[in-house]
């Protein structure tokens, strides 16, 4: 009997990115996985397609630059082998500083590499009840169906939250007046990827003044929103002050229109969506705004006078649990820790965030798996805790993955929010010269290196924990193995 029959197959539910992830991390590790995606059988408001790991929001997975906290998330992960971001790199488009992909490309990807793993049995159904004799993943998202949100809620006691998530406009290229649009990246940095579409003050006020008498969709259809701060919609924050949008999504700091040799009163940055350049996603202009009123208010930004929209701008639906009260480090429930959950139904926001808890989940879920196999696969005890086999821990705090599990494990669980990768969550270092400690760009590099170092000391660990239980891919040689060379580039 091979491993793959010796070990009794995980279930996860969605096929996002982080239960992409999760289920690659898992099968890499010689476990079977049952990976369940309800789409296209039952679709979403925000998903156009059938393809696993598709981008509905932007295509941008942030900062690309040495020493940025989504930088140091994605280097980890590099660093530990995940799937998306190979897939990523292999996708890339042009977007400055940022790692920008061509959604499309990416999904396909992704979804080949998942659906072709002989480990991975992929259905395409929704999976309604959640299973109690089987390790199981729940990375449903933010659109988490209501029958098996009722069963998390019956399962946890606790309500799920729920905010509301917008999604920015795509518009194409072909229909953009670029006598009026400049290429630069903020400062010069990463080339002249973005095109930006400077203001007067005069033209600024106009559109700010359209934004605040636009109709928004009708309240009642979302009740209880609770917009993530990270991600307003233009309109919400245009009712927070007259230069709220020129301090963020519009702000102009770092650009010179080369027409004029000044920085515009303010900006609207395009990035494109494939390397085509045949369209192009507006930058944190996520909003709400009905869609004959989406047409008319971007039509003021200058260069878009004539553009064709893609895709309008929409609202959508946002569930995840209260994470402080519920999960363990591993990412397990403590009332159930057969169930894990991943993604940002755990309480993270962001498109790497979501893969981190994905790659993160997988491997704990691997070291449960090859635990219940060493204890014979009882079903009286499937899923040992704390015992012989179950060596698995999470990266250190120290580190960026280790950090974003700390928050979400570890918050105050009272007005719980979903984060994104921070320098705030990673802990400080002590006993820094004080002309140190007062340098943010130093003091952040220091805890690059620290992160990176004790990284490598898990990455070690976790080598010789997976080594220990025969993986077929032998994820102790692969992942030492790509660490060494990274090691080699680095120096």
């Amino acid at each position: 009997m091979n491993i793959k029959d010796r070990i009794k197959p995980v279930i996860i539910a969605g096929g996002g990115l982080a239960g992409s992830e999760a289920a690659w991390q898992l099968a890499e590790c010689g476990v079977a996985v049952t990976l369940y995606e309800m789409r296209p059988s039952i679709p979403t408001p925000a998903h156009k397609t059938d393809r696993l790991a598709e981008l509905v929001c932007s295509n941008s997975l942030k900062s690309n630059n040495p020493g940025a906290a989504s930088w140091l998330l994605k280097e980890e992960l590099r660093r530990a082998g995940s799937l998306l971001m190979r897939m990523a790199r292999e996708c890339s488009v042009p977007g400055g500083s940022a790692l920008a992909v061509d959604r499309e490309r990416f999904a396909e990807s992704v979804t080949a590499a998942i659906s072709g793993h002989p480990f991975i049995n992929l259905r395409r159904e929704e999976l309604r009840e959640i299973p109690e004799a089987s390790l199981t993943l729940i990375s449903t998202g933010p659109l988490t169906s209501d029958a098996l949100a009722a069963r998390l809620q019956a399962l946890t006691g606790a309500d799920n939250l729920a905010f509301y998530d917008s999604i920015s406009p795509v518009v194409d290229a072909e229909t953009l007046n670029m006598e009026r649009i400049f290429s630069a990246s903020r400062y010069g940095k990463g080339g002249d990827d973005y095109l930006n579409c400077p203001f007067t003050e005069e033209e600024y006020r106009i559109f700010h003044e359209a934004l605040m008498s636009a109709e928004t969709v009708q309240a009642h259809e979302f009740e209880n929103v609770n917009f993530f701060e990270a991600c307003l919609p233009i309109e919400e924050l245009g009712r927070r002050g007259y230069d709220t949008l020129r301090f963020g999504p519009m702000k102009p700091v770092g650009l010179i229109d080369p027409r004029t040799g000044r920085q515009p009163f303010a900006v609207v940055q395009l990035r494109a969506e494939n390397l085509r350049f045949s369209s192009y996603n507006l930058v944190g202009f996520q909003n709400h705004l009905k869609f004959p009123e989406q047409k008319r208010i971007m039509q003021l930004i200058p260069g878009l006078e004539n553009a064709e929209f893609l895709r309008l701008g929409q609202i959508h639906r946002n569930t995840y649990i209260n994470a402080p009260r519920l999960l363990n480090p591993d990412l397990s429930f403590r009332s159930a820790p057969q169930i894990f959950v991943a993604g940002q139904l755990s309480g993270v926001e962001g498109y790497v965030e979501c893969i981190s808890t994905g790659m993160l989940a997988g491997l704990a879920l691997a070291s449960r798996a090859h635990a219940a196999e060493d204890l014979g696969g009882s079903s009286a005890d499937p899923w040992p805790n704390g015992r012989r086999g179950d060596p698995y821990v999470p990266p250190p705090r120290t580190t960026a993955l280790g950090s974003l599990v700390h928050y979400i494990t570890h918050a105050s669980s009272t007005n719980y929010q979903p984060a994104n990768i921070s320098f705030d969550l990673l802990a400080p270092i002590q006993g820094l010269p004080k002309a140190l400690a007062r340098d943010k760009r130093a003091r952040r590099e220091k805890q690059c290196e620290r992160a990176l170092a004790d990284f490598a000391g898990w990455m070690e660990s976790m080598a010789v924990t997976f080594s220990a239980v025969s993986c077929p891919s032998s994820i102790a040689s692969e992942r030492t193995g790509t660490e060494q060379q990274q090691r080699a580039t680095d120096n």
